[in-house]
């Protein structure tokens, strides 16, 4: 027989200035209530968000319901197939005479409709991650965590164009850019411990309570702080690292992490959100793989052999060739919310996955980076936030519906009773 034995499992592992959540554990739930509809895992969101549109052409699937063709930009989720959806005609009404790339990415997720308008003219208001965080915060040590692959240092453009949650008017919630500030932040590791290993810190205490853990939990729990020993490991090695970039003799902008590919910075930083998911230190979570209309060279390895401007090159999208590099970054970007979609199904939760249990989004503010447009919009989401989303789906909208209906739809998921979200009609109906 089970002792019925309770763990607070953001509290238990614990030393010398460091936390290290846990997660979820059969041995946390009362043995009478396991399977109960109680305790099943808590949904969560997280959001993959890429700038300056996508390749039209290349873009969409042909065919609706189940029966969809990948195309050949979103052909990295075929493997996936079962827990993805896809929606088409979701469209967002631009405001003129504000910038259409800040209003893309500062707006993507306002819960404004397009006359309410902040100062500064844009048609923003609580974005949707925090009116689900809203349902979710009284939950978790976290809020929210919202994070960047930001690389430069050169800021010449505004807060708009770096950030896509926001707590209302003129009230940013401001991403991070550096992994290691993310990872004390989430662990509380003091400066002074940085250096030392934060498993090495626990482990008394973690094989103490390994000693009551049935075979699956003690696997979980190995598995859990390896993995959090990957990031650690990594993220010292980008601090050992920072002295080199004088060696470099980069031109300005220079990059915090110089000798970390592009590859490496969006899957450490989305390591980091998918642990902050699977220890429930929050449940929402955004992700910009990068800002919007920034004019400085970035090098994407692997894919091109020299520095891109992604931004100026949407505006040379009548070339051939220019057209099929956006569509290989594009690409690109899919295959990196692939890799980490894949990571959270890797992780058992309950009888599914975490994966199963989150609505993790990939899209971005424009559709077409070219013409400024705003209309069918580019989104996707994997998982079905514990059944709530029909998979393997392909939500195709009466032309010209409000994104908004979306919005509207997954804040009710997480409990909102709100009737109306900005500019909707009604909830779109993912089940």
């Amino acid at each position: 027989m089970k002792q019925n034995l309770r763990i607070p499992r953001r509290t238990f592992l614990r030393g010398c200035g460091a936390m290290v959540a846990l997660p979820m554990l059969d041995l946390m739930q009362p043995v009478t209530s396991r399977a109960s509809e109680s305790n099943r895992p808590p949904r969560r969101a997280a959001f993959f968000y890429v700038p300056n549109g996508v390749v039209q052409e290349t873009w969409h699937v042909s065919g609706t319901g189940e029966q969809f063709e990948w195309s050949r930009t979103l052909k990295p989720l075929q493997d996936l197939r079962e827990k993805i959806s896809l929606f088409s005609n979701l469209d967002r009404i631009k405001v003129a005479g504000t910038d259409g790339h800040a209003q893309a990415s500062t707006c993507w997720l306002s819960s404004a409709a397009p006359e309410e308008l902040s100062p500064a003219g844009y048609p923003l208001k609580r974005t949707v991650d925090q009116l689900l965080a809203d349902q979710t915060a009284s939950h978790t040590p976290f809020r929210s965590l919202e994070l960047s692959c930001n690389p430069y240092r050169d800021n010449r453009e505004s807060v708009y164009f770096d950030n896509i949650s926001w707590y209302g008017h003129g009230h940013v919630a401001q991403s991070m850019r550096d992994p290691l500030d993310v990872f004390q932040r989430l662990f509380r590791v003091n400066e002074q411990d940085a250096s030392a290993s934060i498993l090495d810190l626990v482990l008394e205490d973690a094989r103490s309570l390994e000693k009551k853990l049935g075979s699956q939990d003690r696997q979980k729990l190995g598995q859990y702080m390896e993995s959090v020993r990957g990031v650690e490991k990594q993220i010292r090695r980008i601090k050992e690292r920072k002295g080199t970039i004088q060696d470099l003799k980069l031109e300005a902008p220079t990059v915090p992490w110089p000798e970390l590919t592009r590859h490496e910075y969006v899957q450490l930083m989305g390591d980091l959100m998918v642990l902050s998911l699977q220890t429930d230190l929050t449940r929402v979570a955004s992700l910009m793989v990068a800002p919007e209309r920034w004019g400085t060279p970035l090098l994407v390895h692997g894919l091109f052999d020299k520095p891109i401007v992604h931004h100026s090159m949407t505006h040379q999208q009548g070339d051939q060739g220019v057209r099929n590099s956006l569509s290989d970054l594009d690409r690109y970007h899919v295959e990196q919310f692939a890799t980490l979609a894949r990571k959270m199904d890797a992780i058992q939760e309950g009888e599914g996955t975490l994966l199963d249990n989150c609505m993790f989004m990939f899209g971005s503010g424009l559709s077409s980076g070219k013409d400024h447009v705003y209309t069918n919009l580019p989104l996707v989401i994997a998982g079905s936030a514990g059944g709530a989303i029909r998979t393997n789906y392909h939500f195709q909208s009466a032309p010209g519906t409000p994104v908004a209906n979306l919005w509207l739809a997954l804040t009710r998921m997480m409990g909102s009773t709100a009737s109306r979200l900005g500019d909707s009609t009604e909830a779109l109906k993912l089940s």
